[in-house]
């Protein structure tokens, strides 16, 4: 492809779980001035993320515009060749194109520093570093090797390994901004302060390979990406103001300031990198989701793979400054599928048909036109990905290897290794199905779930996808049962096994006590026996059954579970939205109006309570207010295909119909089979446009549609 707008360059910055309500604070306060020349020099705005929120699959996303059951990156790790193991998710794992190698292949020199999983190195047209570059894995003093293939082209290798920054090389001039009280910890005891060094040391590693890389090499493109603001907050939320209960004021005290530091020394890396910038440089900032920071902090992680994920926010920050882009303005309804979009879009190059993001056009002062091609993966030519032989796909290779014992070609792995592996796998499959859940192919994931189910129906996140699925499927009576299940084990099986593990953690304790020496101290340990009459405490299970009882009809059975779940924890905007729905069918309409309040009131950016405000203000014939409602859902969450049809409906009620049309027609874009949209669009052709040939297409879909769901039922 010929190669366009020359002088032109982009670079993007990643900082993984960057926040907007963390940072506001600190605009407001002065203290990231780079951001705010950057905010104030362009768009901003939300970056709707993905489920399930895990950054490799994340990050691919943002890089290809495609979703995970088309990149391939499903997860952390990933079975090794020849059944050697479980190893970090590779690159090589991934099926399709980057942004950069779409760039290599139109003639553009690209860079690409740290981006997650980007290991081994692709030979783009440019820099490429691996995710394997920063992390030390010795003490410091000795020999620290770089991983083969951690540089591209090679023979950059060596310069880029002394640019590294070890984090013994820290001295308490770089920590005391983090931890001003940090001498007064016991270091033997409390390893925190090893945990910010090491945060601290590899984000600094990847700025001195990014900051060398634009000013000694060309560029047209140069990709960063900075995990450092996602590590600080898993480690160090928890003492985030305002203080938790569960923490205490000298722990509070201490570690305070670790999250915010982080976020100042981020805005001194940004203003570093935007000094190597120009008027014809395009700048994007983004995350690819948030991290709770405040009374949605969660009270506990889940014990399961990928825990700490519940910590994470649903929306990331979005920011882009350039030539021809609009100055101080918000953008809405962005979300991370539609980085890849516009980045190709500033280029001048087309965008591909399957990717399912779209360019950000909104941000642009004029309007733009953007080209299109069925796809990028059909373009011939280098594009600077790994050779075909190189390239994999772990699951299906662990499936034949599976044959290949069977068949008693090979040997059967070691049993920890073999259920290492399994376990990979199935984890990998539970991600693929919520993949699969959020492009709403129910079910295609439930097909997976199933297989998963059967293996072990005691993991209840197994359980309850399969249930939404079923639920979602309209197969309520089959969510119901596995919900009641689910139940019965978590109220009768669970607090046994619980009580069964106390014993032996009693047992382990009494026995390291005697080996080094020391009293036994019963009181401590019996503080952490679980209760065996604490029973209900899994609101969300409460929460799905509430959702199957409406499903049902059977309101009063809904609110009475719906209730039961607040009664668990009545921090959940899910929990009151649903209540809110249950009291609009019961038309109770000021009751559901409360219940929507108490949502936004937890959390104002949920998209779904402003939808329900939505429908509140239309049962009371105040459809500009609906209207409102409706756009700020949309401003939230582009994609939703319900806040589009409300929006129309409203429009359609203060009769300015064009622009009803509009949101109608967005809305089947989305979601084809809405018949209300299609039957409100028949009306007014009809009936207020007179336009009888396209009220009757609407006429004929929606007759269509009807005989395909009679189908179904029969």
């Amino acid at each position: 492809m010929n190669k366009k707008n020359r002088k032109k360059k982009v670079l993007l910055m990643g900082w993984d779980a960057a926040d907007w309500k963390i940072i506001n604070p600190l605009l407001d306060a002065g203290m990231m001035p780079a951001l705010e020349n950057l905010v104030n020099d362009g768009v901003m705005g939300n970056l709707a993320t993905l489920d399930p929120p895990l950054s490799p699959m994340l990050w691919t996303s943002i890089s290809t515009g495609k979703r995970a059951d088309q990149h391939g990156i499903m997860g952390f790790t990933e079975p090794a060749p020849e059944g050697k193991g479980v190893r970090p998710s590779m690159i090589t794992s991934r099926k399709v194109k980057a942004i950069w190698n779409m760039l290599t292949q139109s003639g553009y020199k690209t860079n690409v520093v740290g981006w997650w999983p980007s290991h081994p190195a692709e030979p783009i047209n440019g820099i490429s570093i691996s995710n394997f570059y920063q992390r030390a894995v010795d003490e410091y003093g000795n020999e620290w090797p770089i991983a083969e293939g951690t540089v591209h082209p090679k023979e950059k290798e060596g310069l880029f390994k002394e640019l590294r920054i070890h984090p013994g090389e820290l001295t308490e001039a770089h920590i005391l901004p983090f931890v001003p009280g940090a001498a007064k910890i016991d270091q033997e005891k409390d390893k925190r302060l090893n945990s910010v060094a090491k945060i601290t040391a590899e984000c600094s590693s990847i700025h001195a390979a990014a900051t060398y890389i634009l000013e000694n090499e060309q560029w047209d493109f140069t990709a960063v990406y900075y995990d450092a603001v996602d590590h600080y907050c898993h480690g160090f939320m928890r003492f985030h103001p305002p203080k938790m209960d569960s923490v205490s004021q000298e722990m509070f005290d201490l570690y305070k300031g670790v999250v915010e530091g982080g976020y100042i020394y981020h805005d001194m890396m940004l203003s570093r990198l935007l000094q190597y910038t120009d008027e014809n440089t395009y700048v994007m900032l983004i995350s690819d989701h948030g991290f709770h920071s405040d009374h949605l902090r969660p009270k506990l992680i889940p014990n399961e793979p990928a825990g700490p994920a519940w910590e994470h926010r649903d929306y990331g920050i979005f920011v882009m400054k350039g030539p021809g882009i609009k100055k101080d303005e918000r953008i809405y309804g962005a979300n991370l599928l539609d980085v890849a979009p516009t980045v190709l879009t500033l280029f001048g190059l087309p965008v591909g048909r399957d990717m399912e993001g779209k360019p950000l056009i909104q941000a642009f002062e004029k309007p733009i036109e953007t080209q299109y091609i069925d796809s990028w993966e059909e373009i011939e030519g280098d594009c600077g990905m790994h050779p075909k032989d190189m390239q994999r796909d772990p699951i299906a290779e662990k499936a034949a290897m599976d044959q290949l014992i069977e068949l008693g070609y090979i040997e059967k792995p070691d049993e920890n290794i073999e259920k290492q592996i399994e376990k990979t796998v199935d984890e990998s499959q539970f991600y693929l199905a919520r993949v699969l859940m959020n492009k709403n192919k129910f079910l295609e994931a439930s097909t997976i779930l199933e297989e998963l189910y059967k293996k072990d129906q005691n993991v209840v996140r197994y359980a309850f996808r399969l249930a939404k699925c079923y639920d979602a499927l309209g197969r309520v009576d089959e969510a119901s049962e596995i919900v009641e299940k689910i139940i019965d084990y978590e109220e009768h099986v669970r607090p046994k096994e619980a009580a069964k593990e106390f014993e032996k953690f009693v047992e382990e304790a009494k026995a390291k006590a005697e080996k080094e020496g020391k009293p036994f101290d019963e009181k401590a340990i019996l503080e952490k026996k679980p209760d065996p009459d604490k029973k209900g405490e899994y609101p969300q299970l409460f929460l799905l059954k509430g959702t199957l009882e409406l499903a049902k009809k059977n309101y009063n059975e809904a609110l009475k579970n719906l209730y039961r779940a607040e009664k668990a924890d009545p921090r959940l905007p899910q929990l009151h939205q649903q209540i809110g729905n249950v009291y609009l069918r019961m038309r109770r309409t000021n009751d559901a109006e409360r219940a929507f309040d108490k949502a936004l009131e937890i959390d104002p950016e949920s998209a779904q309570a402003n939808l329900g405000m939505s429908n509140v203000m239309f049962r009371k014939k105040d459809y500009e207010a609906s209207a409102e409602y409706a756009l700020d859902a949309i401003g939230l969450l582009y994609h939703f295909p319900a806040a589009h049809l409300n929006l129309g409906i409203a429009l359609a009620k203060m009769a300015m119909y064009e622009r009803a049309i509009e949101a109608f027609r967005v809305s089947l874009t989305m979601a084809p089979g809405l018949i209300r949209a299609h039957r409100y669009l028949a009306y007014i052709y009809e009936y207020r446009l007179k336009d009888k040939e396209k009220a009757d297409e609407h006429i004929k879909i929606m007759k269509k549609l009807r005989e395909k769901t009679e189908e179904k039922t029969k």
